[in-house]
């Protein structure tokens, strides 16, 4: 009976090893097949180019026919429209406004790309009215953050918050007082409200008293300190030098105590309540 056992085993392992060793050479024989089939297919295409452009014109096409439909739209999108997008590289820029541009996008939380084209616009704003262009853009950090679309409660509006009902005239040549919406067209309207305000007063600061209205107020809320503060950061971008990002605003100087009767509790927003004070 062992015997016979131990002779039924052993049969067992010789036919599984035979199992084995029969799987192992039909695979190892596949492999090479399929090989062999590589081999002979890459040469008849090294050879014969036109089976080449067939055989990929044939992939090409089963590949469209597998590709969804398009889903029908009501419109269109217009090839022409980054013509009138306010977005440029900041990799085109030089180098200090590259920098100027990235250090504000970081800060107000502000893609660097429309932030680099008005970065461009103030510098070469700078060149032609003499006024520093970190000046322009510490009036824009101050007054709207960098909304375009920014408009204070008595009708101040875009980046540098010019009163359009005030200064209407000088949206004229650009098409009219919407214009007051297009980012390029507000700050140049604003560096011309800038450079009468700072011409009627004689002085930057006392410029920027006039340009948000404060001129006749005892006190400005700070508005000039928060400006030149703003201003001398970005400067020091500029000279490589950036500051933290979270950089406290320096407290506003104590107003010299008024001699006449109080102003208005009201203190004016922003170029809002300013700028109509202006023309007073």
């Amino acid at each position: 009976m062992k015997q016979a056992l131990d002779a039924t085993a052993r049969g067992l392992r010789t036919f599984m090893s035979d199992v084995v060793d029969g799987f192992f050479e039909i695979t190892h024989n596949g492999f090479a097949l399929v090989g062999l089939a590589i081999v002979f297919a890459a040469l008849a295409l090294v050879a014969r180019p036109d089976l080449r452009q067939s055989g990929e014109d044939q992939l090409m096409g089963w590949l469209q026919s597998r590709k969804p439909a398009p889903v029908p739209s009501d419109f269109e999108l217009e090839p022409t429209a980054i013509e009138r997008t306010t977005a440029a590289s900041p990799h085109e820029l030089p180098k200090q406004q590259a920098a100027v541009a990235y250090w504000l996008s970081k800060k107000y939380r502000v893609a660097a790309e429309p932030l680099a084209v008005l970065v461009s616009e103030a510098f070469d704003l700078g060149k032609r009215t003499k006024l520093d262009p970190t000046l322009i853009l510490a009036i824009m950090a101050v007054e709207s953050s960098f909304n375009p679309f920014a408009q204070s409660q008595v009708g101040a509006q875009g980046l540098m918050q010019v009163m359009t009902r005030v200064h209407g005239e000088k949206y004229e040549s650009a098409g009219g007082t919407l214009t007051a919406f297009d980012p390029v067209t507000n700050m140049r309207v604003g560096v011309k409200v800038l450079q009468e305000c700072i011409a009627r007063a004689g002085s930057l600061e006392g410029g920027l008293r006039f340009y948000v209205g404060a001129a006749n107020l005892a006190d400005d809320g700070g508005y000039a300190s928060k400006v030149l503060a703003e201003h001398e950061r970005l400067r020091q971008v500029v000279a490589g030098r950036p500051p933290a990002v979270n950089a406290p605003t320096p407290a506003p100087r104590q107003a010299p105590v008024p001699v006449v009767s109080p102003a208005p509790t009201k203190q004016p927003e922003s170029a809002s309540e300013r700028i109509a004070m202006v023309g007073d």
